[in-house]
């Protein structure tokens, strides 16, 4: 557990240990969510995902990958089929 000091001016500094732990960056958000009981929830303001976790979302392990005409007629063929 880490021990936090409040300033006079009510203000609270964040080690880097705590920062780290959250993903934070200099210059980043950060998120406070306060709880009836008094406690509070502190997290990265930012999504936490990236774009790159998208990158091969679609492929396919056991067979060709789709090109984009592929997809496109497959997609086709669902909205067809839904109406």
């Amino acid at each position: 557990m880490t021990t936090l000091t409040v300033t006079a001016k009510g203000q609270v500094t964040l080690r880097k240990d705590v920062l780290r732990h959250l993903g934070v960056r200099p210059g980043e958000k950060l998120m406070v969510d306060m709880l009836p009981d008094g406690r509070i929830t502190v997290r990265s303001a930012r999504p936490a995902g990236r774009i790159a976790d998208v990158f091969g979302f679609l492929k396919r392990e056991d067979g060709p990958s789709l090109s984009i005409d592929d997809i496109g007629a497959l997609a086709a063929r669902s909205w067809a089929g839904k109406r």
